[in-house]
């Protein structure tokens, strides 16, 4: 039978994750001869056999890629018939597997994933050399992108290079049949990196186990910072509530919420409910914070329960271990059982697992600079000696129909490329855009491709600020990317608006800068694989970013068309007595909008406990430093300040939260359109007009019902004001983005009425719909500029 070559590119998601092995299997096993190799671009393979052969390599490709690999494309290109590929193997029927080559980077890196089942069945198994292994790994699962420096992906690119295989792993890594054929991370007890346990003063303790070690310290209420993928955790008791209230106090932290780490979904079923696709990403690969809805039934009160986790919130945020080390606690606390039938079985221990970064800084990752700033936070520290290259903290997302939304975006979904509409590709122009100051990420647009980073944080402090540079500096070599334009928020005063003209000046490139708003529903559109080619109506709900007329926007709707768009209505706006103070002050809010009715003589009475009440109420008539804000974050607070849900704020979004948790425990109230067109106002230049609502919140007496009346009403009143939008321009697309979707009553409910309306709402699934989002938006508002201009 005539044979025939193939050259074949493989690309996307393809190294460290088990290609080249797969391939050579299947190339044995359909008796094809070649090799395959890892370069800059992929995975390429030089094949000879049957054409039939040839065929069903390629279908096998797609159909049994390994669980972590991402195909994006195979490229087949046909050689002269009868050539046989280069092989430097001597025996021309074989099929070998080669080095990694180098040149222009064009493929990705994987995502971190917590240990696979196989993996697993080692760490619990006594009879294993891997037994209670705290870095088991296999090229199916454990650290990619927060070890890896760049690309190819080999060994001497990862942390583990300075660990040297022992002769046993080196056998598995040089053996194409073992799973852990060039898995780069792989080690073992021998050879791997070591776990030590220090106290408070940094000093190692003399234990036999340091795990056994950590766990004792745990269960007598100490706290313990622990070394994890990408950073440190500030872990203690989850049921003890004085550690907890010790962990708040130490880390400043009044009343945010503290996700729980527990064995298995068997053991968070005693604290939250628990849905099929809840529990299918509790048990994902990535390890996600899922929020779930809190049990408050009479077996079982998750805030008594869990005393001081979340205080107050509807929603608990739950994670499962996502590697070996985590894993071990809780196998240790069950005893070390042999096998994973443990697994299965409810388990007591539970522990607040929260990010390391006092004072709103980064995430601590260098066991120095860890001892160095908790200090004053941790009692004790439990280090590894595998350096973490990458920050990244963990991913925070919630089931919605359909999938899931990010709260945040970080481990375990970092770097995975966004594909973009391949009519933006703007010949091929790379993109640096920077973001925005709150809840900063910056995203690299290469070909069709954006790679938006992990979660970085709010831009306030010099640690955040170095975090953002480094961050940028890390994408843009392990993508190999030289950026040709650079976007960014149209504030001039952000720190990442500064970084982005000082890089275009150096580099001599075009600077965008590009409307917060607009970014928003870039963001949407973008990741819904649009070219900007049809117009939407564009629904922005936020706290607060500058207008395109200087002024502090955030309950906007838009007509986005492209590079371009119009702002059509906004909120009625409310005055911010004291600024910016007014954002963590909901009750200054809720007198904003006394004011807006005329009510102000009902101030002092309402807020007696403040001394300012008298005076912001002068401020307030005289207009003295109290700007207007467009701002649905702000009816939001004043919502909450109204009915006295939260005076003042812990942290950001707080009041937001709490009213919709009083909402949720309420249940839904049924509004009559009739009805509920009285509680707001439409006006004839696209103005929406919230104060009808104030009024009725102003009067309402039972806050849970008036938190559930708000959000109907509201959803009804967004409803109505997109469709009379959408109708006169003759669109039926209606883009949502901002902070205000992670709402989710307001969501769901907002999505049937458009519905109902015969409207199609996109909203945010790759990326939070908070500004965690505005890079990717800024990045494809840039493409569109440029192709314009092209």
């Amino acid at each position: 039978m005539t044979k025939i070559t193939q050259r074949i590119r493989v690309s996307g998601v393809v190294q460290g994750v088990g290609f080249r092995p797969f391939v050579w299997r299947l190339a044995r096993e359909l008796a094809l001869s070649g090799w395959v190799r890892n370069d800059a671009r992929g995975v390429e393979i030089a094949v000879e056999g049957d054409a039939a052969q040839l065929v069903t390599l390629c279908e096998r490709l797609r159909s049994e890629a390994p669980p972590l690999a991402r195909i994006d494309a195979i490229e087949i290109q046909a050689e002269a018939q009868g050539e046989i590929p280069a092989n430097p193997s001597p025996d021309k029927d074989s099929f070998v597997i080669l080095d990694s080559r180098g040149g222009p980077v064009t493929t990705a890196i994987g995502h971190d994933t917590a240990p696979c089942a196989a993996c697993l069945d080692e760490l619990c198994d006594p009879a294993s050399r891997r037994w209670r292994h705290a870095f088991v790994t296999c090229t199916h699962c454990g650290p990619r992108y927060t070890v890896t420096r760049r690309l190819p992906y080999d060994r001497v690119q990862t942390s583990l290079a300075p660990f040297p295989l022992c002769a046993d792993c080196a056998r598995e890594y040089t053996d194409p049949a073992d799973r852990r054929f060039h898995a780069e991370t792989t080690c073992c007890l021998h050879c791997g990196p070591r776990l030590a346990l220090c106290d408070a003063a940094g000093q190692p303790v003399n234990c036999a186990d340091a795990i056994a070690a950590t766990l004792a310290r745990l269960r007598a209420g100490e706290i313990v910072a622990i070394k994890g993928l990408g950073g440190f955790h500030l872990v203690c008791d989850a049921r003890n509530a004085a550690a907890v209230a010790r962990l708040r106090a130490r880390k400043a932290r009044e009343e945010k919420p503290f996700a729980v780490l527990l064995a298995n979904v068997a053991s968070a079923r005693a604290f939250a409910d628990i849905d099929a696709a809840e529990e299918a990403l509790l048990e994902s690969a990535e390890r996600p914070i899922v929020l779930l809805r809190k049990r408050t039934d009479v077996n079982m009160d998750a805030d008594v329960a869990l005393a001081g986790c979340a205080p107050g919130l509807a929603w608990l945020g739950l994670m499962l271990p996502s590697t070996p080390l985590q894993t071990l606690l809780f196998h240790e606390a069950a005893g070390r059982p042999p096998g994973l039938a443990w697994l299965a079985e409810a388990q007591p221990l539970a522990l607040v697992c929260t990010s390391a970064n006092p004072n709103g800084e980064p995430l601590q990752k260098d066991n120095d600079e860890a001892m160095q700033a908790l200090a004053d936070i941790a009692d004790a520290f439990l280090l590894h000696d595998r350096d973490i290259v990458v920050r990244c903290d963990d991913s925070v997302l919630r089931a919605v129909p359909g999938g899931f939304q990010f709260v945040r975006r970080a481990r375990g979904y970092t770097p995975r490329a966004i594909p973009l509409s391949v009519s933006l590709n703007a010949g091929g122009l790379a993109v640096l855009a920077c973001g925005g100051w709150f809840k900063n990420t910056v995203c690299i647009v290469r070909g069709n491709e954006a790679f938006v980073s992990q979660h970085i944080g709010d831009l306030g402090n010099a640690a955040t600020c170095g975090f953002f540079e480094e961050t940028i500096a890390h994408l843009l070599g392990i993508l190999d990317v030289r950026p040709e334009v650079v976007a960014h928020d149209l504030h001039p005063d952000f720190f990442s608006t500064r970084f982005a003209a000082a890089f275009a000046a150096r580099a001599g490139l075009p600077c965008v800068a590009v409307q917060h708003h607009h970014a928003h529903i870039a963001a949407v559109l973008a990741e819904h694989g649009m070219a900007g080619d049809e117009p939407v109506i564009g629904l922005a709900l936020d706290g607060v970013g500058l207008g395109s007329d200087g002024a502090a926007w955030g309950g906007e709707l838009l007509r986005v068309d492209g590079a371009h768009f119009v702002r059509l209505g906004h909120l009625r706006p409310l005055l911010l007595p004291g600024g910016d103070r007014a954002a963590r002050e909901p009750w200054r809010m809720a007198a904003a909008a006394l004011h807006a009715l005329g009510r102000d003589d009902e101030i002092a009475r309402r807020f007696p406990q403040n001394v300012n009440a008298v005076l912001l109420r002068q401020m307030l008539a005289g207009g003295l430093h109290s700007p207007p804000t467009s701002s649905l974050g702000r009816a939001f607070d004043a919502a909450a300040g109204l009915l006295d849900v939260c005076a003042v704020a812990s942290f950001e979004g707080q009041a937001a939260m709490l009213l919709e948790g009083l909402a949720e425990r309420y249940g839904d109230v049924a509004v009559d359109v009739c009805a509920a067109s009285n509680a707001y106002v439409i006006d004839s230049d696209g103005t929406l007009d919230l104060r009808p609502l104030y009024a009725l919140l102003a009067d309402c007496d039972n806050a849970a019902y008036g938190a559930a009346m708000f959000h109907a009403v509201l959803a009804e009143a967004l409803a109505e004001w997109a469709t009379q939008a959408a109708h006169a321009a003759g669109l039926t697309t209606v883009a949502c983005g901002g902070g205000c979707f992670l709402n989710h009553r307001l969501s769901r409910t907002l999505t049937m009425l458009l519905a109902q309306r015969g409207l199609r709402m996109l909203t945010a699934q790759r990326l939070p719909p908070n500004d965690g989002g505005l890079s990717l938006g800024q990045a494809w508002i840039a493409r569109q500029t440029q192709r314009m201009e092209n």
